[in-house]
């Protein structure tokens, strides 16, 4: 989506792309892309189908609902959480420990670690960033998370699903980072999962295609305008900054821009590629309890990867596929020259498949802080499952763009009962 803000004023223009989800004539149309069959009757309606080609889920405590708290646009969106959160280890999935009841029930550890693994938890919870006797001797300032691994001798395998399914980091940098950063994301993941108790994470009814719908809603009431599906020809450039931009023989005239990559190609650079499997089942994914949501994270080294491997199951539940239906996302970041084989051990966890729609995307990043030209570009979506590392480049952007840091401050309401 592009932005474009007007001249003098702060009313938005938004130029909103064709597809950001699509429903199951969509898929249809790709069929020779994907070379998949066409869908027949036993998929039901294709009207009730809303498959997002990016699917994210939100932390039921992370930023984007703060965000989304802030401006208000909740009033139009209704979520529901997400089942399970489960994470991959030696060849099976487990759920992932959060509290010191399942920290001593999981199969994941063995008695001993277990109890090491619990005395490491109840010390996050307890501890206090404005409270150093909370800290047990530990200072999460100045020491890093090996440190802190150290203090509680967890074993590396324990490591592996505490940094990326709990702390959800996508690489191992983070464990010679201060600690501080990772206990705040742990304690995220506790509170997120504390709001609504099966899971940390939310997803919105009939998909997040229903996002920029609430947005356009709440601007139009203060004035923006969206133009649906139009073409955007140019972004008008003058003395080296923009000033409008350009669909046709019309020009919106404005003094900021806010666009993703595909917008400025000349812009950006790659630097990777990230691999996407939409999967269509008739079933949820063994093992999880037949959870009819689900998140499944492979951490790197389980597979011997780089990169982790990231498994989303939604379904007829959140109103994005017909009853009985599941649509399962298998992404990573590409790492050789066959990323198919990239994403097997994610597939093989789904069991029978009735189609599946492979995309490989360019990841870009802009190629300046767009300051000058008063061009603000986003990242391209990453492999990730949560739209956590999305929201850090948004709040990034508008310090860019305004100068100061967004104020999470003025976030006053929360999630009424109905957004359960």
């Amino acid at each position: 989506m592009c932005f474009a803000e007007k001249r003098d004023t702060r009313i938005p223009v938004a130029f909103r792309p064709a597809i950001m989800n699509a429903n199951l004539m969509n898929l249809d149309k790709w069929k020779k892309k994907f070379k998949a069959p066409s869908p027949d009757e036993s998929y039901g309606r294709g009207r009730d189908w809303n498959v997002d080609l990016i699917p994210k889920f939100l932390m039921a405590n992370g930023l984007l609902v703060k965000l989304l708290i802030h401006t208000g646009v909740t009033r139009y969106l209704e979520f529901k959480s997400v089942e399970g959160s489960y994470v991959y280890k030696s060849g099976k999935i487990s759920k992932v420990p959060i509290d010191q009841q399942e920290a001593l029930s999981s199969d994941l550890m063995g008695l001993f670690e277990k109890r090491r693994f619990r005395s490491f938890l109840m010390w996050v919870q307890n501890m206090q960033e404005d409270d150093p006797k909370s800290w047990d001797g530990f200072d999460p300032f100045n020491n890093n998370m090996s440190a802190l691994y150290n203090k509680f001798s967890l074993d590396k395998n324990t490591q592996d699903f505490t940094g990326h399914a709990l702390a959800l980091y996508r690489d191992d940098d983070y464990i010679s980072q201060t600690a501080i950063l990772t206990i705040r994301r742990i304690k995220l993941y506790s509170d997120s999962l504390a709001r609504y108790g099966k899971s940390p994470y939310l997803y919105p009814m009939y998909g997040l295609g229903e996002l920029p719908q609430g947005f356009a809603r709440l601007s139009a009431i203060y004035g923006g305008t969206y133009m649906l599906d139009k073409p955007i020809d140019e972004i008008v450039i003058k003395d080296g900054k923009v000033v409008g931009v350009r669909s046709g023989d019309e020009v919106a005239q404005c003094k900021q821009v806010f666009c993703d990559p595909t917008y400025v190609p000349d812009r950006v650079k790659k630097i990777g590629q990230v691999i996407r499997c939409i999967c269509l089942m008739d079933h949820p994914i063994p093992s999880t309890s037949d959870a009819l949501s689900t998140q499944i994270i492979i951490p790197q080294k389980q597979v011997g990867r780089n990169s982790d491997i990231y498994v989303s199951l939604v379904s007829h539940t959140h109103q994005v596929a017909a009853k009985g239906w599941f649509i399962a996302m298998v992404s990573t970041t590409v790492e050789t020259k066959n990323p198919e084989t990239e994403i097997k051990p994610g597939l093989d966890l789904l069991g029978p498949i009735k189609q599946k729609f492979v995309n490989i995307s360019d990841y870009m990043v802009p190629v300046d802080d767009g300051l000058n030209s008063q061009i603000f570009i986003s990242t391209s979506y990453d492999a990730t499952t949560h739209f956590e590392t999305t929201c850090l480049d948004v709040l990034d952007i508008f310090k860019r763009a305004t100068g100061e840091e967004f104020d999470f401050n003025k976030v006053k309401h929360e999630l009424g009962d109905e957004d359960q």
